[in-house]
C-alpha cells in the first residue's frame, strides 16, 4: 500500500487506515472475535494506521486495539495507533479541558492500549473555545514533555476549527470529515495543512455507509446504531451521522455516485479513492463491521486515480443535491 508521512508525527502510514469506532459501540453489535478478525484483515491488507478513542464503547475499542497490537508484536509491528480524549468530560464544556483532566484521560488510554507512550492523541471534537486557548496547547506540550504522548492533534467538526489548530506550531495532525458529500475542507483546510506540514486524517469517508451505495429509503438500523439514534443530532453533532446529509437525500445522491463506479471496483472503493487523490490527505479511516469490508476498503488504495470525467460528475452530484444541506454548516 502507498504510504505517506502523517504530518508532524514524522510517521509513515498507509493511505487507507482503519477507524475503530465500530469495534467499540454505536454501530450495532460487533462481537469481540469479529472485532479482532476485522483488525487482522485490515492489517494483513496493508493497513498500518488504527484510529480509536477513549469513549468508543467506554474503552472497549482501545482495549481490543491494544490487545491486537500486542499480539502482533507491539511497536515492532510497524503500526501507528491514534486515540482521542475529551469526550469523557461531563458536562462537555471548555472548562473541563485542563492539564489534570488530560493526564487522567491519558492514563486511562495508556492502560487500555497497554503502552507507556501514545503514538498520537487527538482532542476529540472539543468546544471551539478549547482550540483558541494557549493553555490547551501548553497542556498538550506538557504531555509530550512527560513522555505520555509522542505527538498530538485534534479532531474537529468545522473548517474554522481546523484552521485554528493548523496555525499552532506543535499540532501534528487534524482529523476532519471529508468525503464526496463533504467537500468544503478542499477549499482552505487542505491547502493550509500542506503549507504548515500538518497531517490530514479524513474521517466519515463513506458518510456512515451511504457511499457504499447499498442503502435505499427502506433501510433501517439497530436501535443502538447511531444511524438510528443520532439521525437528527440527538446525541452528538449530526455531521457525524451520514456526514450531516438527510438520509433520503443521501440515498438518492448515492445512487448517482454508484453509477460512476469503475468496472471491477465497488462504490465504497470509488469514494475512498476520491479522498486518497486529494492533495494534502495523509490517511483516510473507513470503519468496518466485517473482515470482508476491511479488506475491500484497503483495496481502494490499489485503484488508479479517478479520471477527470468521473471527478466532474461527482462534483455535479454534490452541487446539485448535497451542497445546500452541508456546505455552509460546517
Amino acid at each position: 500500500m502507498e504510504t505517506r508521512v502523517l504530518g508532524r508525527t514524522g510517521r509513515s502510514v498507509g493511505v487507507i487506515g482503519l477507524g475503530c469506532w465500530q469495534l467499540g459501540a454505536d454501530w450495532g453489535d460487533v462481537g469481540e472475535d469479529t472485532a479482532l478478525e476485522i483488525l487482522s484483515a485490515a492489517v494483513d491488507s496493508g493497513v498500518t494506521f488504527l484510529d480509536t478513542a477513549d469513549v468508543y464503547g467506554d474503552g472497549r475499542s482501545e482495549r481490543l486495539v491494544g490487545r491486537f497490537v500486542a499480539e502482533r508484536g507491539g511497536g515492532a509491528a510497524g503500526l501507528t495507533v491514534a486515540t482521542k480524549m475529551g469526550r469523557r468530560a461531563d458536562p462537555h464544556v471548555a472548562e473541563a479541558y485542563t492539564l489534570d483532566a488530560f493526564r487522567a484521560w491519558n492514563d486511562r488510554s495508556r492502560e487500555n492500549l497497554g503502552v507507556d507512550t501514545l503514538d498520537l492523541v487527538q482532542l476529540h471534537c472539543p468546544p471551539s473555545a478549547v482550540l483558541d486557548r494557549d493553555a490547551t496547547y501548553d497542556a498538550l506540550d506538557t504531555l509530550v514533555d512527560e513522555g505520555r504522548v509522542a505527538a498530538y492533534g485534534v479532531s474537529v467538526e468545522t473548517v474554522e476549527e481546523a484552521l485554528a489548530a493548523i496555525a499552532r506550531p506543535n499540532v501534528a495532525s487534524v482529523q476532519i470529515i471529508l468525503n464526496v458529500f463533504r467537500r468544503k475542507p478542499l477549499e482552505r483546510v487542505l491547502p493550509a495543512a500542506v503549507e504548515a506540514g500538518v497531517g490530514i486524517i479524513a474521517r466519515v469517508p463513506l458518510a456512515s455507509g451511504l457511499l457504499s451505495g447499498k442503502y435505499d429509503e427502506q433501510t433501517t438500523f439497530a436501535a443502538d446504531d447511531h444511524r438510528t439514534f443520532n439521525r437528527h443530532g440527538e446525541a452528538f453533532d449530526v455531521g457525524e451521522t451520514f456526514a450531516g446529509v438527510p438520509f433520503e437525500v443521501g440515498v438518492a445522491a448515492a445512487r448517482q455516485v454508484a453509477g460512476l463506479t469503475p468496472e471491477g471496483a465497488t462504490t465504497a472503493q470509488l469514494a475512498l479513492r476520491w479522498i486518497v487523490d486529494q492533495p494534502g490527505v495523509s490517511v483516510v479511516i473507513p470503519g468496518a463491521r466485517t473482515p470482508a469490508q476491511a479488506r475491500g476498503n484497503a483495496a481502494a488504495a490499489d485503484l488508479s486515480p479517478l479520471a477527470a470525467p468521473t471527478l466532474s460528475a461527482l462534483e455535479a452530484v454534490y452541487d446539485d443535491h448535497i451542497r445546500a444541506h452541508v456546505h455552509e454548516r460546517w
